[in-house]
């Protein structure tokens, strides 16, 4: 076979970002570590995300809250308590039969905030980081997001294992 017929290789990947700030998505949606548990569940259901970075009420990351954080804690709490008591017919304001009370539940409203369930510990990185050594960083901490922070500490971006995907390109 010559040289002129053999296949040829397959592109070598190529990772087109040179700094941090290259590879992260700007402006990222975060949660206060203030908020309510249920209000994180729709922060991440609504946006489709695995994961949010929980920031302080100076916008500096103090850790993360993942859907395993809120199933664990989903898991620990039970979803709902157990069919309320009957005290007293009379203060009822329409009368209930047997079978309609076996139907009734009180649910459990849920007053946990985010700080008490999310993983409180913060990888980041500065919007100058070289690229390589994000991703670098990120496979050694077997990590799916690095934190950008400026420097005053305050969130500016998040570098997902997708944001370092799209930026892999094949000649």
């Amino acid at each position: 076979m010559t040289a002129a017929t053999q296949p040829k290789a397959p592109p070598f990947p190529v990772l087109r970002a040179a700094t941090a700030a290259d590879l992260m998505t700007s402006n990222p949606i975060s949660v206060e570590d203030s908020a309510l548990v249920s209000e994180a569940v729709i922060l991440l259901t609504e946006h489709g995300f695995s994961a949010a970075p929980v920031i302080d009420a100076a916008g500096r990351p103090v850790g993360v809250v993942s859907r395993t954080d809120l199933l664990v804690h989903e898991r620990e709490q039970g979803c709902c308590l157990k069919p309320a008591d009957w005290y007293d017919e009379a203060d009822l304001t329409k009368e209930f039969d047997k079978d309609e009370r076996s139907g009734l539940q009180v649910q459990r409203v849920d007053a946990t905030r985010v700080r008490d369930i999310m993983t409180p510990v913060v990888f980041s990185v500065a919007p100058d980081t070289p690229a390589a050594k994000v991703v670098a960083q990120m496979v050694a901490l077997n990590v799916h997001r690095l934190f950008v922070v400026d420097k005053d500490e305050v969130l500016v971006g998040v570098i997902s294992a997708v944001d370092v995907l799209r930026c892999i390109y094949a000649d």
